[in-house]
């Protein structure tokens, strides 16, 4: 006789459910999952249609994905999300549901003014979400590694190369090695050879995802390097392989998503090392003579 299984009694608790089981599911319900783990502010007050349709499945693949983690239905699943919701939803869509209509009622004669307001209050409501969500013992755990690596390795691409690129100026005023891989004529890989298993590479990417910085993740992985993964989602394939995860929602306004919680984040971290470090050092004073 089978034992049907407990269904997860909070979000979070579904949300570590998924990663858990993420790489045994079907490419449909991988799709639910991953929109469950990025939206979830919405779920509450979607319906199954809506969320069939994001995902581009059948409500019947929303039923079978409620039902893989122990809940009667869809309705049973969306309780979860419903709780607190007002709480919940995040300044950023919010302001960007407002965005979205004035644009579609017609107000498509903004100035350029109107527009950096508008961009500018995007990135403020995203920085006091960032504040909010902020994963604190995974923020601990990043600055942790990164005090004890003689060599930090940077490695994003396209958008996300502002962010390393930033990294690897603010890590030079450390006593850290500092490997940024930048992928200039394809050599991202010939790159990696002096990785070392007591290295620590971080990696930034959202979705989609560059091919470059999941083909090193994938090496520097397999070298037995530790991984800080900054990306949108524990679903992600940085997060699958990642030590540890700073995970980043950015805001979108007029279709442009903003850097402005990558950076954060980045900054963020250097500001913690350094201050780590500057605990940690004790000159020697000058002998009396």
């Amino acid at each position: 006789m089978t034992t049907e299984p407990h269904p997860p009694v909070t979000e979070e608790a579904l949300i570590k459910a998924i990663a858990r089981d993420f790489e045994g599911l079907s490419r449909q319900l991988k799709a639910i999952g991953r929109h469950i783990e990025q939206h979830r502010s919405q779920l509450g007050i979607q319906s199954i249609q809506e969320v069939a349709q994001y995902c581009d499945v059948q409500p019947s693949a929303v039923v079978r994905f409620a039902k893989h983690f122990g809940f009667s239905g869809f309705s049973a699943m969306q309780k979860l999300f419903r709780e607190g919701l007002a709480q919940q939803i995040s300044p950023s869509r919010n302001y960007q549901s407002r965005i979205r209509q004035a644009i579609e009622s017609g107000a498509r004669d903004l100035t350029s003014a109107e527009i950096a307001h508008a961009l500018i209050g995007g990135g403020i409501a995203g920085m006091e979400e960032l504040q909010r969500t902020l994963q604190e013992p995974a923020f601990e755990e990043s600055v942790n590694l990164l005090a004890g690596a003689e060599t930090v390795w940077l490695m994003a691409s396209r958008r996300s190369f502002a962010v390393s690129t930033y990294l690897a100026y603010a890590l030079q005023h450390t006593d850290k090695r500092v490997q940024h891989i930048t992928s200039m004529g394809s050599m991202q890989d010939g790159q990696l050879r002096g990785m070392l298993r007591e290295d620590v590479l971080i990696a930034i990417s959202f979705a989609p995802y560059a091919e470059e910085t999941e083909s090193i993740v994938r090496q520097a992985h397999e070298r037995g390097a530790r991984i800080i993964a900054i990306t949108d989602s524990r679903l992600s394939p940085l997060a699958r392989l990642a030590t540890c995860s700073l995970l980043v929602q950015e805001t979108s306004v007029f279709g442009f998503r903003a850097l402005t919680n990558s950076m954060a984040v980045a900054q963020s971290l250097f500001m913690a090392l350094a201050y780590r470090l500057e605990l940690d050092y004790q000159p020697t004073r000058a002998q009396a003579v």
